[in-house]
């Protein structure tokens, strides 16, 4: 049997390059745990606003219901249950120590409490949710440990998420297919600004390697990109691509 296109001989169809047999039997296994908790949780799941009533109930149907009244999602239960394929990412807001004074990139942004019985550390991060159907959101969790910043962070994402419009708004392709963004938009948090422009098909995401999580969570393919301010600051600089995202549903497009 030959490999399919990009996969290496010997290489098992859904191993990643340089992954073992064993890991991904237990990635698949820590998968399925996931996704049984997550069946259990909401089988349980006893909604208190006005949206998670309905969509308990199967009146909501999707979430397109919700956000284009501009309703505003306070369970997170809403999102699991109207888009159950949501993947999520992480992003390197922090830094760990390192030799001789460096340091490298962590996506934990640790910070302490001076107090009489000691330091007191707390963890914090910033998740990327999206289904790579036009669906994304941020959230901002802190916590004492790193496990429960994740969940907070996760869970505030979902309660965040927006939906993206695609199109076809470069003038070097003009295709028609929904593979980019349909014009140029720009957002700004604090002192950065990123703007975001359409690019031809079969480019890419020619952006920064954080916006590349959310931009692909979202399902965009080809886009450039374009920032101003200081974006060292990681947080700010995903909070403004989040808000270019957004300025796409204010337009009407045909």
């Amino acid at each position: 049997m030959k490999p399919r296109q990009g996969q290496r001989p010997g290489q098992r169809p859904g191993q990643r390059p340089g992954q073992r047999r064993g890991q991904r039997q237990g990635q698949l296994k820590k998968e399925e745990a996931q996704k049984a908790r997550l069946a259990e949780a909401l089988a349980s799941w006893v909604p208190k606003t006005e949206f998670g009533k309905k969509v308990k109930s199967g009146e909501i149907k999707t979430i397109d219901q919700i956000l284009d009244k501009g309703g505003k999602i306070l369970e997170a239960e809403i999102v699991d249950t109207l888009l159950p394929e949501l993947e999520y990412e992480l992003i390197t807001i922090g830094q760990s120590k390192g030799k001789f004074g460096g340091g490298k990139r962590s996506i934990w942004k640790q910070t302490q409490k001076k107090t009489k019985e000691g330091n007191k550390p707390k963890f914090a991060t910033v998740a990327v949710i999206g289904n790579r159907k036009g669906y994304v959101g941020i959230g901002y969790g802190k916590a004492k440990e790193t496990v429960p910043a994740r969940e907070k962070a996760i869970r505030q994402a979902k309660l965040n998420i927006i939906k993206v419009k695609y199109g076809c708004g470069s003038w070097d392709c003009a295709c028609g297919e929904q593979h980019s963004i349909p014009m140029e938009v720009s957002g700004k948090c604090s002192s950065v600004i990123v703007k975001l422009i359409p690019a031809p098909k079969g480019t890419g995401l020619v952006v920064h390697k954080e916006l590349k999580k959310i931009l692909d969570l979202a399902g965009i393919k080809d886009i450039y990109s374009r920032t101003f301010g200081k974006t060292n600051t990681q947080l700010n600089l995903v909070k403004a691509c989040i808000e270019s995202l957004k300025q796409l549903s204010k337009v009407k497009t045909k």
